[in-house]
């Protein structure tokens, strides 16, 4: 799965190298821009590899970005119950690969059509379109959401209901800025605060209860 990334923007490569040659005999000069942009589809498609902490209790965070929501809620959609949020801010000059926070399975994965608000306010979670992830692991149950931004329009899903996961593996990316949030049980210990830089597969986010017996 390393190169999916590359993989979901195959159509966009296609294009600007089109544009490139047509620039390049008509517009020597605009080539240098499109060959800019080029270069720059490489930049966000990028996915680097990732170590998470051997501590196994330690959840990590599902996406690169800057931590903009630490609250509770009430999860109404899934788990009906009161969770821990994270909410995470990913800009177009962050890795948009998407890890699972846990070890565990994926007992339900759902899209759901919407808006396209911008992906820091915190109402694009209920408004804006979005993908739900809900990851069942040996310590804890925890949501995962994939939500689209002002010029975000595509979720791309790597995994299916019924796959197992490792903690910090891909499941999935989100095109261009948008915003991923971490629902946790509330006996959970949020390590993050607004404001913390984090990077998907790698940060520890929380500290999950004892596993269960």
């Amino acid at each position: 799965m390393k190169f999916r990334a590359l993989g979901e923007a195959r159509w966009i490569f296609g294009i600007l190298a089109v544009c490139w040659l047509a620039t390049f005999a008509l517009f020597p000069l605009l080539c240098l821009v499109v060959a800019g942009m080029m270069l720059f589809s490489l930049y966000f498609f990028r996915d680097p590899e990732r170590e998470p902490p051997s501590d196994e209790s330690l959840a990590v965070s599902p996406a690169d970005g800057v931590v903009v929501e630490v609250t509770e809620v009430d999860e109404t959609e899934f788990l009906h119950r009161r969770v821990r949020r994270v909410g995470i801010f990913l800009s177009v000059f962050d890795v948009h690969v998407n890890r699972a926070p846990l070890a565990g399975e994926i007992t339900h994965s759902e899209p759901v059509t919407g808006r396209f608000l911008d992906a820091r306010n915190p109402n694009s979670s209920k408004l804006n379109a979005r993908r739900s992830w809900v990851i069942q692991g040996p310590q804890a149950t925890v949501i995962v959401r994939q939500i689209t931004g002002a010029i975000a329009r595509r979720i791309c899903a790597w995994k299916q209901v019924g796959d197992p996961v490792g903690r910090g593996e891909r499941f999935g990316m989100i095109r261009f800025g948008s915003r991923t949030e971490a629902d946790f049980p509330l006996d959970a210990e949020i390590l993050v605060k607004i404001g913390d830089r984090v990077h998907g597969g790698e940060t520890p986010i929380a500290r999950l209860p004892a596993k269960k017996p």
